[in-house]
């Protein structure tokens, strides 16, 4: 197969230079980058900036005649991943087989991220014997599904091995020497593991937890919680001495809850790990939020504003003083809002300064400082510090007490702009929770220039919603009159969304600015009610009109609309 395409006669570069994707002056700068860094052409490329993944993928793709596959949308048989047990070899190659021939039973169809790598080749065919037939895939797509297929027995196995090595040790050693547990390479590689496949699942935490006879590892994957594996209960005080070390904890300290930071490459993706272990009846319990940065920062439009939200929260955004808070839940995504208006205002001419506890990403040009209780620079001294380094913008990671609030509201009066979050429900109650903190109203009033209150919700698979007509019940949760007829989709579950129904979630906004009118309200002591129902005679939309736009327009499901107007109900209550 490889001969007929003249696979062998021509290197990627070359490729690549024919196919238009790159010049050859970037070819030489990355050839040179090569011998530095011992990696494949195709990720330096990558990490230089001068192609991407998909970029690659289309070259390789028309210039050598094949056929271009994604892996996240296939199910790929069990006899298929069985033909090869060595999920480090799979790596080693970036490759991953998914299918027979059908017409010739002998060839295996092998995904590869270089086509053109007859070695990788040629092993997969002595250890399989059957001949391989080349398709294009990107380098993310194969690992993904390297793990997805591959990824629970590989770390069965590093456990198996951990545990087959513990035997063999003396009973009095083990005790002595917990330290060489910490450092044995199986449980380095479990640990790391766990985090690769977390990330590639797109998980936003991991929860490790002792129970009485085993260890359970979850993901929280799009906002819920689902197993993912399951250890022999001895493995939990290695694997939470291993996190405990490159999380820079005290490794010794088993009774009181720490916290730490791990920092980890996955895919070239840098992820920031926040660590907290809690000690529970059957052992120490570790959760581990996975961020980065570029989840962090991304545009406004891929947060899910509409047309006319989006202009509502530029003009918020384009006031030079005042304060603008992000308000919801844990979990509602208000640290992603933050981060995009801040990377938005963020200029050569402007001094942003952030504190935040913790900082959740670094962004180039923007001071940003850490809360630490201990060395008592808490948000409030934090802010008083920050008021004399002649800043513009002032973002607080959340305002928690009256001397914090007092403080931003001072500094937004003052001539500064001042963005933060609090934990309400909605828009309009945010300025009740400032005034129960103790803030005088026509202070409130003064400085407050806009509200935005959002939740997540959970986006239907592409691949597998279903459409079906409204119950009558529906329409009334989405406004809409009884006789009316329309469609809605339910989630069903594929291979691509891990049978959930749902692949990824999208943001819903309540955005209020504060005009003149509200201004009044607030300043007279009106409750929130009164503040909402001028919002919505002034165009606001609620969270519940948000959701139910993404429901019609096929976005989400029924059954996620009705968690946020619960949510609702529980807070007018």
């Amino acid at each position: 197969m490889f001969e007929k395409a003249g696979r062998k006669k021509k290197r990627l570069g070359d490729l690549l230079i024919d196919a238009g994707v790159i010049t050859e002056e970037q070819l030489g700068r990355a050839l040179t980058e090569q011998k530095q860094t011992k990696e494949k052409l195709g990720s330096v490329l990558i990490e230089m900036g001068f192609t991407t993944e998909l970029e690659i993928a289309e070259a390789l793709k028309e210039q050598l005649g094949l056929e271009f596959v994604q892996l996240h949308s296939l199910m790929i048989p069990a006899d298929v991943t069985g033909l090869i047990s060595d999920s480090a070899l799979l790596k080693k190659y970036t490759v991953m087989p998914f299918a027979f021939q059908q017409e010739h039973a002998g060839y295996l169809r092998l995904a590869m991220a270089d086509p053109m790598d007859l070695v990788a080749a040629d092993d997969l065919s002595i250890i399989t014997n059957l001949q391989i037939e080349p398709v294009v895939a990107t380098p993310t797509d194969i690992m993904a599904a390297i793990d997805r297929y591959y990824g629970n027995a590989e770390t069965q196995a590093v456990a198996e091995q951990y545990n087959r090595e513990r035997a063999m040790r003396h009973a009095e050693e083990e005790e002595a020497s917990e330290d060489e547990d910490v450092a044995n390479s199986p449980i380095v590689i479990l640990v790391r593991s766990t985090i690769e496949q977390a990330a590639r699942m797109r998980a936003s935490d991991i929860h490790i937890e002792p129970l009485e006879n085993r260890i359970r590892v979850r993901f929280r994957i799009d906002g819920v919680l689902l197993e993912h594996n399951s250890y022999q209960v001895n493995l939990m005080s290695a694997i939470s001495a291993r996190i405990k070390i490159v999380g820079g904890m005290d490794i010794s300290e088993k009774r009181r809850p720490q916290d730490g930071r791990i920092s980890q490459v996955v895919d070239r993706m840098e992820y920031d790990i926040r660590v907290s272990i809690l000690p529970t009846v059957y052992g120490e319990k570790i959760v581990m939020r996975l961020t980065s940065k570029q989840t962090l920062t991304r545009e406004k439009k891929l947060l899910g504003f509409s047309a006319e939200e989006l202009q509502r929260f530029d003009r918020i955004l384009s006031n030079p003083n005042g304060m603008i808070l992000v308000t919801g839940p844990t979990g509602s995504g208000k640290s992603t809002t933050l981060y995009t208006a801040l990377s938005e205002l963020n200029r050569e001419e402007v001094n942003i300064v952030t504190v935040e506890d913790p900082v959740e990403a670094n962004i180039d040009g923007i001071n940003q400082v850490q809360v630490n209780n201990k060395a008592e620079m808490t948000f409030a001294a934090a802010l008083r510090s920050i008021l004399r380094q002649d800043p513009d913008i002032i973002m607080i990671g959340e305002i928690r007490d009256n001397e914090t609030a007092s403080i931003a509201v001072t500094a937004s009066i003052t001539g500064h702009l001042v963005v933060s979050t609090l934990h309400t429900n909605s828009a309009a109650s945010t300025i009740s929770r400032l005034a129960d903190m103790g803030i005088e109203p026509y202070l409130i009033a003064d400085s407050t220039v806009g509200v935005i209150a959002q939740r997540l919700v959970r986006r239907l698979c592409g691949e597998c919603k279903k459409k079906r007509l409204a119950t009558r019940l529906e329409k009334q949760l989405l406004g809409r009159s009884d006789d009316e007829e329309f469609a809605v989709y339910k989630p069903c579950g594929c291979n691509q969304c891990n049978n959930s129904g749902y692949r990824g979630r999208i943001g819903v906004y309540e955005i209020m600015p504060v005009t003149p009118r509200i201004r009044r309200i607030i300043a007279q002591r009106g409750s929130a009610e009164e503040i909402e129902a001028q919002a919505l005679r002034e165009g606001m939309k609620t969270l519940k009109m948000s959701a139910a736009r993404l429901v019609l327009e096929g976005v989400t499901s029924i059954s996620e609309l009705q968690r946020i107007a619960y949510s609702n109900e529980e807070e007018q209550v």
